[in-house]
């Protein structure tokens, strides 16, 4: 489980079918094999530490409905270590299962802040609510606009300084966790109606 409060952007060193490996500093100073990292939001495992990477595998299925497919050498990442008992709720509860990709339509200054809209698939875009969690690239954000085909967050500076979000460009892809919360009331109204 993470929080959505990025800790790091590393960049991947290497890609390779299944094997990704990531250039970082900051968090792997206390990672140990096996810990769960989310990168871009992506919950995967440490598979080796050298003394400024991190190697993980990735599934063909990650692939799929993730934007990793799409890495290359250089790119910068949003790095997250999982919580731990005495880790600080600052976001929100990311579960690192990324659903699927939505794609970035614009960026639009506003005051100090950048108001970012994404357009979604509406399968995935029923779970985003009106100033309620939403994790894009491991990010925690709270929505705050919604239409049919997509939704908005304002990018405080704080978030456009020490992420990766900013970076990307129109039409590009973007991982997206809906709020888990949605789906558990969704899936339970179902069954209370199929009763």
């Amino acid at each position: 489980m993470f929080t959505g409060i990025i800790e790091e952007v590393g960049h991947v060193r290497r890609i390779d079918g299944g094997e990704l490996v990531t250039e970082c500093h900051t968090i792997i100073e206390d990672s140990q094999l096996g810990d769960s990292i989310a990168v871009n939001g992506v919950d995967l495992t440490v598979r080796a530490l050298d003394g400024d990477s991190m190697t993980f595998d990735v599934m063909p299925e990650t692939y799929r409905r993730s934007n990793l497919v799409n890495l290359a050498v250089g790119e910068a990442v949003n790095l997250e270590r999982s919580v731990n008992a005495a880790t600080r709720l600052s976001g929100h509860i990311v579960r690192g299962v990324v659903e699927t990709t939505c794609t970035l339509d614009s960026l639009t200054p506003e005051g100090d802040a950048l108001i970012a809209r994404y357009r979604v698939d509406p399968e995935y875009l029923r779970y985003i609510v009106m100033k309620g969690p939403v994790c894009v690239d491991g990010v925690s954000l709270t929505v705050m606009a919604r239409d049919s085909e997509s939704f908005s967050v304002s990018l405080v500076q704080y978030t456009q300084e020490h992420t990766n979000l900013t970076r990307r460009k129109p039409g590009e892809a973007v991982n997206l966790e809906t709020d888990i919360f949605a789906r558990y009331v969704e899936q339970l109204l179902e069954a209370r109606a199929a009763t």
